[in-house]
């Protein structure tokens, strides 16, 4: 055991997170391979919640990402993946307020005191812990830390085989509840200590595969699928990793990587296989609901689906999300506002909530807010690609062209293989009067057309800029016949407020069911 010299917290030799002690500013850093993020905490002075003593009756926790302690650094997937598991499960119970994943997640490696990270994400106590792990033998080493003082209220270590791992999770989660001193009824007992899978190699596979889930890259999306893929191989009744499959499949076609027709091809049998499996997963319906807003434009199905899985875990950010995303699909841009500010509530400090709010600002004309809410996230994230994609959309409808195409270059490098993207950034050089330039990027697409899919919608984007009507309809004509996942946004979008007039629009906002 040692003692940090900056605030007298006990430390174990297996979790050295001593505080900064040249009175620095403390900046958390949270990078993935296609978004990073430099996330700055909040000042150093007491929050009005610890002075105040506001949060004596709600009892509040952050679940850290556990500390990889072995010798191979692939067992990062499991480190993660345990603090994951464990903080789903707590967040079930109704009187304890956890923290979401991505802002505790934000904390990953970096050394910064309990009574700090108390401050940031507003909660009394802390969960951390680190993982030895060596073949089929792991030690689990786990802490609650009062954050207002650093004290520790509970520790323990486990020494198991990996088959056992589904009893440390009970056991932790059971001694956490205790050590609160919270009590669990039955129902809500049962639904926290809930196994989704018996088999722990499926279980390890199923973790691989959301570690590179969140990366959000073409590469990580693939691994995912192969991961979730070999657990399902491994337990055929997993209906997590059928749900896991699916949502990766829907992003492939949400950034354009597949082909409509052939994401949902795979989509279909994941997405509707984890709800048969099982219907009382908030992640089952959220998959469906995402496949029948985005690929089959059954927004009233969706709307079904959503309302569900919000039913049966009403903390669930990533289901506000998504719940605002098929309400902005329908045009319903002041409910898909009011929907993503609830996403913020659980998640203040997820990246792409902050941003997609401010996409929303864009499609509802509230474009002054669209820039606000931009530059807030960029703040939080300065190389987040997508709140730079929104910020370049918002000067382009300002028409400050010059920092639109500013913030979509720096948004097209940051991902290296956005397609929409450099659709609007060729659509903004058309605006701008840089005809050659938009031109290029047409050349480009086409030429990119031959080895792998382009939407239409992207062609549609740059014609629009130009200015070349019958060649926009035409791109939109293909793009209502393949479903065009981004169609019914772009369909939104005011770059096409001057053809709204035209037969031809009405005809294609009817077929996809947008409101008229």
């Amino acid at each position: 055991m040692k003692r940090c010299p900056q605030c007298n917290r006990v430390e174990t030799d297996e979790t050295l997170n001593f505080c900064r002690a040249d009175g620095a500013p403390l900046v958390v850093t949270e990078a993935t391979e296609s978004e990073s993020a430099t996330m700055a905490l909040p000042g150093s002075r007491p929050s009005e919640e610890f002075t105040t003593g506001r949060l004596a009756d709600a009892p509040s926790i952050a679940v850290l990402p556990f500390v990889n302690m072995s010798a191979d650094p692939e067992n990062e997937y499991f480190c993660d993946g345990l603090a994951e598991e464990l903080l789903n499960a707590l967040a079930k119970i109704d009187e304890l307020k956890v923290a979401a994943r991505t802002s505790t997640f934000s904390f990953k490696g970096k050394n910064v005191d309990v009574s700090e990270i108390g401050r940031a994400l507003k909660v009394r106590t802390i969960l951390e812990g680190s993982v030895r792990k060596s073949g089929n033998r792991m030690r689990i080493t786990v802490q609650l830390v009062n954050a207002a003082d650093g004290y520790h209220l509970w520790s323990e270590r486990y020494d198991r085989e990996m088959q056992d791992i589904f009893d440390v999770q009970d056991e932790i989660t059971l001694n956490v509840v205790a050590a609160l001193k919270l009590k669990l009824l039955g129902e809500e007992k049962a639904a926290v200590l809930k196994r989704y899978t018996h088999n722990a190699e499926a279980y390890q596979l199923y973790l691989r595969g959301r570690f590179f889930f969140t990366k959000r890259t073409p590469e990580a999306f693939q691994k995912a699928i192969e991961y979730f893929g070999q657990a399902i191989e491994l337990d055929t009744e997993y209906a997590l990793a059928y749900s896991g499959l699916a949502d990766c499949q829907i992003f492939l076609g949400f950034y354009e990587l597949m082909a409509p027709a052939e994401a949902e091809k795979h989509l279909l049998a994941s997405a509707f296989k984890s709800l048969d499996l099982d219907d009382t997963v908030a992640e089952t319906h959220n998959s469906v609901a995402l496949y029948k807003s985005m690929y089959q434009w059954d927004f009233s199905g969706a709307d079904k689906a959503h309302q569900r899985a919000l039913s049966l875990n009403p903390k669930y950010a990533y289901g506000h999300h998504s719940n605002s995303v098929t309400l902005s699909l329908q045009g319903l841009c002041d409910e898909a506002i009011a929907a993503e500010k609830r996403a913020i509530e659980l998640e203040p400090f997820t990246a792409i909530l902050n941003a997609a709010l401010g996409w929303w600002y864009y499609l509802a004309r509230r474009n002054d807010e669209a820039i606000e809410q931009s530059l807030r996230t960029i703040e939080i994230a300065p190389n987040h690609f997508f709140a730079h994609w929104v910020l370049g959309l918002a000067y382009g409808q300002a028409g400050k062209y010059e920092d639109a195409v500013a913030e979509l270059r720096k948004a097209t490098t940051l991902t290296g293989w956005s397609q929409y993207i450099r659709g609007d950034l060729g659509r903004i050089y058309g605006q701008k009067g840089q005809r050659d330039e938009a031109l290029k990027l047409l050349a480009e697409f086409r030429e990119q057309a031959k080895e792998q899919y382009v939407s239409p919608v992207n062609l549609a984007k740059v014609y629009a800029g130009l200015g070349e009507n019958e060649q926009v309809f035409e791109q939109l004509e293909r793009a209502c016949e393949e479903r065009s996942v981004k169609l019914p946004w772009f369909m939104l979008d005011p770059c096409l407020d001057t053809l709204r007039a035209d037969p031809r629009f009405a005809d294609l906002v009817k077929r996809i069911g947008l409101p008229q």
